[in-house]
């Protein structure tokens, strides 16, 4: 293993103001495209390894949230990052519009569902702050709804760590110009056309508007136990490395071991 990240350099400290636009797109900590290809190589062995631990010890539970301005790079960063784990143990979840049912209960009913068991990592692809990113923008919810649903949030969150629950939530921060330029790789790339929908313009015009909310929810809901990440995406290579590092670090302290067998193997012949 190289150089480090300084992971705490990017994460979102309780009480702190968050300004987006202070925050680089294009940091990359020192590091150059090879050495992060090869840092975050490194890294994918020991998340292979720290999960299947995870899986086997079956007491800990770990949940990933990514969120991302479209084109943010979610779904690049989950194929990246989590490329070498188990998927006996690991699952994406994703969050579009509720369904009439969904939408009957409050807005935290069908994420609780989807929160990790013990020994499971989930990835959420679009969460939980969709109730107060999409909703507040597009004014789907009252405003006094949704002002609420900070603390909502905290409380929900707070439930989870304390049943032993690592929440690790990453923002994947990228500029307007990126976006354009990746939206126009999706026009011009038959392999990427399918991912492009006309709403991915309109949404454009909001941008401002979801960088506000973007700000007053990672300031409003990161905590100790449960905080946010800033991650630099304009870079892919650097924003898979700052993930696996983020992910790596949290994981090991959690102390995990493989269980001792249920008999004494050395007894036994096959």
């Amino acid at each position: 293993m190289g150089k480090k990240v300084p992971t705490e350099r990017y994460r979102v400290k309780p009480g702190e103001k968050v300004e987006l636009g202070k925050w680089s797109a294009d940091d990359a900590s020192g590091f150059s495209e090879g050495e992060a290809i090869a840092e975050s190589k490194a890294l994918t062995q020991k998340l292979e390894k720290l999960q299947e631990v995870l899986y086997a010890e079956h007491k800990s539970k770990v949940l990933i949230v990514l969120q991302a301005m479209d084109t943010g790079g979610k779904d690049g960063t989950i194929k990246k990052v989590f490329e070498g784990v188990n998927p006996q143990g690991v699952r994406v979840s994703h969050f579009r519009t509720p369904t009439p049912g969904e939408a009957d209960h409050d807005f935290l009913w069908r994420v609780h569902e989807q929160a990790p068991g013990s020994g499971e990592m989930v990835i959420f692809n679009r969460s939980h702050y969709e109730g107060v990113l999409i909703e507040r923008v597009h004014k789907l919810v009252p405003k006094k709804t949704w002002k609420r649903r900070y603390k909502e949030i905290v409380h929900f969150e707070h439930l989870l760590y304390e049943d032993q629950t690592t929440i690790i939530k990453l923002y994947l921060h990228i500029t307007k110009d990126e976006q354009k330029k990746r939206l126009e790789e999706r026009l011009q790339d038959p392999t990427k056309g399918w991912k492009f929908s006309p709403t991915d313009l309109q949404e454009r015009q909001f941008w401002p508007d979801y960088i506000k909310a973007y700000e007053d929810a990672l300031r409003l809901t990161t905590t100790d136990w449960a905080p946010w990440y800033v991650v630099p995406a304009n870079k892919k290579w650097f924003r898979d490395l700052l993930v696996s590092t983020i992910v790596v670090e949290r994981l090991e302290k959690l102390g995990m071991a493989y269980p001792k067998p249920q008999v004494d193997l050395s007894t036994l012949k096959i």
